[in-house]
Order: C-alpha cells, then sequence, then structure tokens
C-alpha cells in the first residue's frame, strides 16, 4: 500500500548554505504560524549554542501540510562532526532535499550527504539557494552538482533529478530563473511531485525503527522513528529487537505516541505506515531498535553508528581555585552530567578511568566535544579538561592506524603557499590544486585527523580570515609519524595571588599575556604564550618596592598591551600535552598538570 498523503524527506546541505533558513520559510508559508505571530529566525535552531553559531548541532523533526498532503521535514547538522546524525535520519525519509550555496557550489560535506542518499537510493530535489546573493553563480553550480552526481555514480534515475531555484531569506522559489518570484509553491509542488510516497503493507505485523533519540526531563527517552509496516497503538504491547544484537528481546508498552505539527509534537491514539512518530515510555530505548509485533519479531537492518575519532579526559578540577565558581564541581556531578549525554548523542562514548576523579570521552571531531564542554559549562559545571587526542587503530598484522581526513580548503591564490607549507609540515599531503572564482585557489588535502588539533586559529591568521577550511572523515590510514604541535612554550605564573601591572608589563615582553591587571592567578597557571620555544615562569604578582630616593621619570604610567582573551576553541587548540584547560562557567584557565614547578623540573627530566 502507498499513503499518497504524506512525504517524508531530509533538507541536506554543507554548513552555512541556508537549509534551516529554507525549513522556515516552508514552515511559514505553510500556515502553520499564526498571522500576527512573532517568529524568531532558524526557530529549528532551539538550543542556545546553535543559534549564537548559527549552525545546526541536532537534526529536528518538523511537519506542515500542503494541499492535503503532510510532509515531514527533517533539518539535519550540516557540519561533519555531526555527520552520524545525518547517516541515521536519512533511513526515515523517501527522498532529499540538498540544499547548495549559488556562490559556493558543492563543497564536501555536501558530497559527503549525497554520496549516503545515493547509497539508500532515495529521490533528490537540488535546491540552490542564495539566488539573489549579488555573485551568485547558479547556472555553472547546476553544472557542479551534475558533475558530482556522475562522480558518485548515480543511476539514471538520480542523474535527472528536478532543479529548484530559491532565496530562503527572499522567501521564492521558482523553477526556472525566469519565472516571478513570488512564493515557495513552486518546492512544495516539486517535492510532492518527486518524492515518493511511502509505502508498507498495513496487514503485515508491526515494524517501526527507532532512527534518532529524543530526551526529556519529564518522561525520559523519547524515540523517533517511522511506521515500516502494520500500525502502531498506545497501551499496546510490543517486542524491542535490534539487528545488531540478536539477543536482545524485550516486552515493552507504548504509553504515548506523538505525530509532529509544525513546532510541536501532537498526542495521536494510533499510526500508521509512513507515519513518523514519537514513541515515549521505553525507558532504555536506542538508536537502531525495532519495535515490532509481539507474536513475529523481525529487526530491521540499520547501519552501525559510526565509531568516533578523538578523545579527551574529563576531570574534577583541583586547582587553587576549585569549587569557588562552579554549582556542580563533584566526580559524581561531572559522572551523572556525561552519562546524561549519551541519552541523546549516540556519537559520544563516555568511559571510566582507574580513578573517579577521571573519564574519557570520546566523540567525531573537536567541535563535537567542544560543543558538550559549552553546553555544560553553561549548566554551571566546573571541571578540567586535556588536551584531545586522536584514536588509534590496528590492522590484522599489528600496525598502527589512524584516523585520516579530507581537508577541502578555499584561499585567496596569495596565502596558498602558506596554507601548503603548514599543513605539509602537520603530515598533509597535497591531492589536487584547483583554480576557483574571484582569485581564489581550492586546495584538498589528505591529512591526520591530529594534523587539524590546533589548526584552525593558525589557519585564520595565515589566510587574514579569508580562507575556509572544510573536512570530511576519510577512513583510517597508516600512521604518518610525529607532529610537532606548538612551537611556542608557555609563560607560567610563578606565584598564587592577583596580578599586578608592574608585575605584568614586565612579563609582557617575554610573549602575549592572557590575563590583565587584578584577576586571580597560581602557581603553575598558564598566563601567557612565551615568543621563544620553552616554558618561563614570569612572577605576575609582583609589586614595585618603594625607596627614598626616586629619579624622575620613574613613577611614569606603566602602558600594558591588551590581553588575548582566548575563547574555548582556541583554548583547546592552544592548550599543550602537559596542560590542562581549567572550565568553569565564568572563566577558562589554561594550567600545567603538574602545578608545583620543582616536580615539573622532575618529570620533564624524566622524559629525555
Amino acid at each position: 500500500m502507498v499513503r499518497e498523503d504524506i512525504r517524508n524527506i531530509a533538507i541536506i546541505a554543507h554548513v552555512d548554505h541556508g537549509k534551516t533558513t529554507l525549513v522556515d520559510e516552508l514552515l511559514k508559508q505553510s500556515g502553520i504560524f499564526r498571522e500576527n505571530q512573532e517568529v524568531e529566525e532558524r526557530v529549528m535552531d532551539s538550543n542556545d549554542i546553535e543559534r549564537e553559531r548559527g549552525i545546526t548541532i541536532l537534526s529536528k523533526n518538523t511537519g506542515v501540510r500542503y494541499n492535503d498532503v503532510k510532509i515531514n521535514i527533517i533539518d539535519t547538522p550540516g557540519h561533519a562532526d555531526f555527520g552520524g546524525e545525518v547517516e541515521r535520519v536519512l533511513k526515515m525519509v523517501n527522498g532529499v532535499v540538498l540544499v547548495v550555496d549559488a556562490f559556493e557550489g558543492p563543497m564536501p560535506q555536501t558530497k559527503f550527504v549525497l554520496k549516503k542518499a545515493l547509497e539508500l537510493d532515495l529521490s533528490v530535489i537540488v535546491c540552490v539557494n542564495k539566488v539573489d546573493r549579488p555573485e551568485a553563480r547558479p547556472d555553472e553550480v547546476v553544472d557542479e552538482v551534475l558533475e558530482l552526481l556522475m562522480e558518485l555514480d548515480a543511476d539514471d534515475k538520480q542523474l535527472d533529478c528536478p532543479f529548484v531555484f530559491a532565496s530562503a531569506k527572499g522567501g521564492y522559489a521558482v523553477a526556472d530563473l525566469s519565472d516571478e518570484k513570488k512564493d515557495m509553491k513552486p518546492l512544495f509542488d516539486t517535492i510532492i511531485e518527486h518524492i515518493e510516497a511511502p509505502e508498507g503493507d498495513p496487514e503485515k505485523p508491526t515494524q517501526v525503527l527507532i532512527s534518532t533519540i529524543d530526551y526529556n526531563e519529564y518522561v525520559g527517552r523519547i524515540g523517533v522513528g517511522k511506521v515500516d509496516n502494520g500500525s502502531i497503538k498506545v497501551n499496546q504491547e510490543y517486542m524491542v529487537v535490534n539487528a545488531h544484537e540478536e539477543e536482545k528481546q524485550q516486552k515493552v508498552r507504548i504509553t504515548k505516541l506523538y505525530e509532529f505539527e509544525g513546532l510541536n509534537k501532537v498526542d495521536v491514539k494510533e499510526a500508521g505506515i509512513g507515519s513518523i512518530v514519537a514513541i515515549s515510555g521505553i525507558s532504555d530505548i536506542h538508536i537502531g531498535d525495532t519495535i515490532c509485533d509481539m507474536d513475529e519479531p523481525a529487526a530491521i537492518p540499520f547501519q552501525k553508528i559510526s565509531e568516533p575519532t578523538i578523545a579527551m579526559q574529563f576531570m574534577v578540577n583541583d586547582s587553587p581555585l576549585a569549587g569557588q565558581e562552579g554549582k556542580f564541581v563533584t566526580s559524581r556531578h561531572l559522572r551523572d552530567r556525561l552519562f546524561r549525554e549519551l541519552n541523546t548523542d549516540v556519537s559520544l562514548r563516555v568511559e571510566e578511568s582507574d580513578t573517579t576523579d577521571s573519564y574519557k570521552v570520546s566523540g567525531r571531531g573537536e567541535l563535537h566535544l567542544s560543543v558538550l564542554i559549552e553546553n555544560m559549562r553553561r549548566e554551571g559545571y566546573e571541571f578540567a579538561v586535556s588536551k584531545a587526542e586522536v584514536l588509534y587503530k590496528e590492522d590484522e598484522k599489528g600496525k598502527k592506524l589512524e584516523p585520516m581526513e579530507i581537508a577541502v580548503v578555499d584561499v585567496p591564490e596569495e596565502f596558498a603557499g602558506a596554507v601548503i607549507d603548514k599543513l605539509s609540515q602537520r603530515k598533509g599531503e597535497l591531492q589536487g590544486m584547483s583554480s576557483a572564482k574571484g582569485g581564489y585557489s581550492r586546495l584538498e588535502f589528505s591529512i591526520p585527523s591530529r594534523g587539524l588539533i590546533g589548526y584552525r586559529g593558525e589557519f585564520l591568521t595565515d589566510t587574514k580570515g579569508n580562507g575556509i577550511l572544510n573536512t570530511v572523515f576519510d577512513g583510517y590510514g597508516p600512521y604518518k609519524g610525529d607532529i610537532q604541535y606548538r612551537k611556542q612554550g608557555s609563560l607560567i605564573a610563578y606565584e598564587t595571588g592577583e596580578t599586578v601591572t608592574y608585575g605584568l608589563f614586565a612579563a609582557q615582553e617575554r610573549g602575549t599575556l592572557f590575563v590583565g591587571a587584578g584577576e586571580k592567578v597560581y602557581s603553575g597557571m598558564v598566563i601567557g604564550q612565551n615568543g621563544k620555544a620553552e616554558d618561563v615562569e614570569v612572577n605576575v604578582c609582583r609589586t614595585k618596592k618603594l625607596t627614598n630616593t626616586r629619579a624622575s621619570g620613574s613613577d611614569d604610567a606603566l602602558k600594558l598591551s591588551p590581553p588575548k582573551i582566548l575563547s574555548l576553541e582556541q583554548a583547546l587548540e592552544f592548550i599543550d600535552t602537559d596542560e590542562l584547560l581549567e572550565i568553569t562557567p565564568e572563566n577558562i584557565r589554561i594550567r600545567k598538570k603538574i602545578l608545583d614547578p620543582t616536580m615539573r623540573k622532575r618529570q620533564a627530566y624524566k622524559k629525555q
């Protein structure tokens, strides 16, 4: 049976190409909001960090109605670190709307998400967005998308995909650039015409594959999935099975069932094939579980979630300033919070260590883990984290393998040499170089993941903020040898106290300071970057001794350079393997793992 009254689609694109703004317009023009209702921009990005950074982190479900057809839309993340989210939600849909920027054209993540959609044999609609940009080049972008489809071995049906031209910001879409630009109707029509309606057998035993997990403090875990066969009803008993865990057979009762209408979940008593539903009442439901009939349990096959590639130690803060700024500071608080994150973030791994004060947290990339750190900091947690390290594997012969990335760099031609030089030092291999529009060069590198740790800040400096760096995971490859991360040492506070202008003035000649006057520091805290390679201890709490005689001019005001205030990402990039980042709701401080200077010297001596 085919459900002609439903269409299930995912909106996929590279980061920043306008997916979420496009979903906003589809919601507005489908009449979800009242005439006079105030609607925020990017209404689907509900999380504070998503709104600030302008990126989508979690996939979101919504449903709109158009001409008696319900269109379930899933807005997916565009950043490579959250690729795990995209891979899973594609199992729920019959087609995708691929959004491509009318100036930038297809980017690395476009290729990654499109490849996944083609592998699942999904119908594709290409939406060339931002056609109102002054430098837009829609016709060339259409050719580039077709070339990408051919490169990914798309079949004839997929190559024959329709193109729609849109401005999500302007609120219009057209099938041809010469058409009148008034609303999103052409995109709605194309979705209904070209995306297949969901199919299934209502008479068969129930099968619902859980593709994403939501979490709510009041009802616990909520499984979101599509009804593949049969129907699902409230207060019925079902069996939960999993294709990757053959022994799993768990009896459950469905207590609440919801469908998505606009931004809300609506209670329903029953849902049939093709419906995307949210199910609560199953305390330990996981992604990849199939809810099925008690009498005939049959799991739906499901790809395994991508393994993490990078890890950090999260530990209890034990600095001299510990416990003064955070609300949650103990190891129990830290453990509960990290394990609670596993409820919604399936690409994350948390492992306990030999001590109760430290946990190994593994994720898909630096951004993935920095978003978790920022969320915890805002919630009032105080803790310390180590430098990110990649996770190695071994092949059958016992050879060391490491995660590799494809890095695509768009830079003005004059900076290309500096970028090639830096990435080569970090074991990157240049795979290709081409000229892009407007005096830009596009460079493609194969580089170990650890070669990119701490590079983004340096990259922006080298390209004067004009470069764009995009990466996508490219499997495991042979270990490429040691990489030197940092060429400059740290300036370390010599004693505990408050910083004084006189002490800072003497210290600033040594390098760049991270602290200003009147700030609390402690012995072993990193307060700046040395201009040379070695670490240096400086006394920034030193005051000027008063004498009986004063030379003229000796009391002239001391001028301090403004301190360099590091953001969370910059601090994570800056720290070295023997340093930690102290995270509190109010401050981010860098410190040495061993605070005592004598012990530090002994440790360094042992390593030689």
